[in-house]
């Protein structure tokens, strides 16, 4: 196809098809009818020139467009246009059918509106959206658990390495490199004569203490999800201690689901409030050796208690010698929305305060439990960090 016709074609499919002056394949009319039917005049608000098409009210017409535009779109389209169509359409009602669920494409947004409906969901749905869910977990445990271990043990063992270690505390990179000399060509394989990894602490004095405190109102959605992750993923290793809390005007503690992502998720309700001050004092009663503990707190720091109580407690864990550091957002985009003069606070108080993405935060973990200077770590990511105001 020219560079002409493409521009045409590319332009009919933005602007509404005039099949008089510029007609499409079968194929790119159906692609035609899916977009128009979410970003057309019938198919939402604000819609454009497009004057057909338009989703209504239709489970079974929804589930149809879906099957759609996953076959004309990748997964990352599909994800953009599924958040669009929920926003534009209204569909989150349509979750309580498990029929209709089971057509979406499952990702960290849709495990977020599952959430949200708490309680509203009928057991009927149940089932499903545990699967749905249980299918997210599954892909970022893929993409996030071993990295996540690695730096944890890497960074609290750093010290301590030994040539007797076990099986899941081996340095595979070392050990790689001191066995070069035994490639064996036949095999196209390095047989590992010597081994090394990290000494295992087994003293309960010896190890870190990671608390994970999320804010689970409505705007940290995605944050919720990804925390819950990497709570998991540090709740089994054994060389770190690991506490996950999520909060909105009341304080839940998920420690003991942990085992269970998916169930941890099931125990986190969306919405309401924020009240960052009760949940710090909480915290501050699982701190019990402050020079080994990290506070990591997740919030947009939009505080609805007492914001000066919330600032003075907060002043307090610090004093005390707890590494706090505060994640504005833990999300794909990281870019938040928050409260610019309480993040100030929390840099003067010495505190680094920025957001960061899924793929950083291993790295930034591994950075806080060796003590190192996470704000120096961030400026070297490109992560902009909140100075004190």
């Amino acid at each position: 196809m020219s560079d002409q016709k493409e521009r045409e074609r590319r332009w009919a499919l933005a602007l509404g098809n005039d099949e008089e002056r510029s007609p499409l394949s079968e194929r790119d009319r159906r692609i035609d009818m899916a977009l128009t039917a979410l970003y057309g005049a019938g198919g939402g608000e604000g819609g454009g020139k497009k004057g057909r098409g338009g989703l209504g009210a239709s489970a079974p017409r929804v589930a149809r467009w879906l099957g759609d535009i996953r076959e004309f779109f990748p997964a990352s389209v599909v994800q953009v246009i599924q958040k669009d169509a929920f926003e534009r359409l209204n569909l989150k009602s349509m979750l309580h059918e498990p029929e209709f669920l089971a057509t979406f494409e499952a990702d960290v947004h849709l495990v977020a509106d599952l959430m949200s409906l708490g309680k509203t969901m009928p057991e009927k749905t149940k089932a499903t959206a545990r699967m749905v869910i249980q299918k997210v977990v599954n892909d970022l445990m893929a993409r996030l658990a071993h990295k996540t271990a690695e730096a944890i043990r890497g960074a609290v063992n750093k010290q301590k390495r030994t040539r007797k270690p076990r099986h899941s505390d081996i340095d595979w990179p070392r050990t790689i490199r001191a066995n070069l000399r035994h490639f064996q060509p036949d095999y196209q394989s390095i047989v590992p004569e010597t081994l090394i990894g990290y000494a295992r602490k087994t003293r309960r004095a010896d190890l870190e203490d990671i608390i994970l405190c999320v804010d689970q109102s409505g705007s940290m959605a995605t944050s919720v999800v990804y925390s819950s992750i990497f709570a998991a993923v540090m709740a089994s290793i054994p060389a770190v201690s690991t506490k996950f809390v999520v909060f909105d005007t009341a304080v839940l503690d998920l420690t003991e689901k942990l085992a269970d992502p998916v169930e941890a998720l099931f125990g986190v309700q969306l919405g309401g409030g924020t009240d960052i001050n009760r949940a710090l004092a909480y915290v501050r009663d699982l701190i019990v050796r402050p020079s080994q503990t990290h506070l990591i707190l997740i919030t947009d720091l939009f505080e609805g208690g007492n914001a000066q109580e919330m600032l003075a407690r907060a002043e307090e864990i610090v004093k005390a010698g707890v590494n706090v550091i505060v994640l504005l957002a833990l999300s794909d985009d990281g870019k938040p929305a928050f409260n610019q003069s309480a993040a100030q606070h929390f840099a003067a108080l010495g505190c680094p305060v920025f957001a960061c993405t899924p793929d950083q935060f291993p790295a930034m973990m591994a950075v806080a439990l060796q003590k190192g200077d996470v704000g120096a770590w961030a400026a070297d990511e490109g992560i902009a960090t909140i100075r004190a105001g």
